[in-house]
């Protein structure tokens, strides 16, 4: 077998190079990207838990449930069919901000699960960052109120979702999905949405 001529030898090692240089700008690209927060938000029967769980296994993302940042005060208050105010859900979202925000500082990504009703509690979550990514999950009243008749042994009781639906302020920059879809293509809407470039907010219309 020939030798490799000098041109060869010496074309072979700028190939290597520029692999070199590519694999090196990927990996410093790869560093250099922000942790992403996903906030799935809705009111109580809307599916957060369930399409958040299945987002988590999809994406390998560690996942954080509201309801565990509760106190055993609002949770004894609305067992007791109790809606909270902004008092009762200060200490709340504090503690929801605060895991959001070890989660960045780690360069963590996570899935976090949160009614966030208003535009201020939204707010108070970071939402509005570009590394926090805000999925509504949109309901009917009709379809909650079956849904939660439905539950045994949570403390969100029927009469409740009547003052969720007159609390709620819809966000105008979340992506939106009708959760009259079934769970797996909410959970595959929302990887999508996620992986798509810039991941533009957009609504994803209902099935029919």
């Amino acid at each position: 077998m020939d030798s490799p001529s000098c041109l060869e030898i010496e074309r072979n090692i700028l190939n290597f190079r520029l692999v070199q240089s590519l694999i090196s700008l990927l990996y410093s690209h790869t560093l250099s990207s922000p942790s992403r927060i996903l906030l799935l938000m809705g009111v109580a029967g809307s599916g957060k838990t369930t399409i958040g769980r299945m987002v988590a296994t999809s994406l390998d993302w560690p996942y954080f449930e509201a309801d565990d940042f509760h106190s055993a005060e609002n949770i004894q208050k609305m067992a007791g069919g109790i809606p909270l105010n902004d008092t009762d859900r200060e200490p709340w979202l504090a503690a929801i901000k605060a895991k959001i925000d070890e989660c960045q500082a780690k360069g963590q990504s996570a899935i976090f699960t949160c009614s966030a009703l208003k535009d201020k509690y939204r707010t108070r979550l970071g939402v509005g960052s570009p590394t926090i990514v805000l999925v509504y999950l949109k309901a009917d009243f009709e379809t909650i109120i079956a849904r939660v008749g439905q539950r045994q042994g949570h403390y969100m009781k029927a009469e409740m979702v009547r003052s969720q639906f007159e609390t709620i302020e819809p966000p105008k920059d979340a992506f939106t999905i009708d959760v009259k879809r079934p769970p797996d293509q909410i959970a595959q809407a929302i990887v999508h949405h996620l992986k798509a470039p810039k991941c533009a907010t957009s609504a994803v219309q209902p099935m029919v």
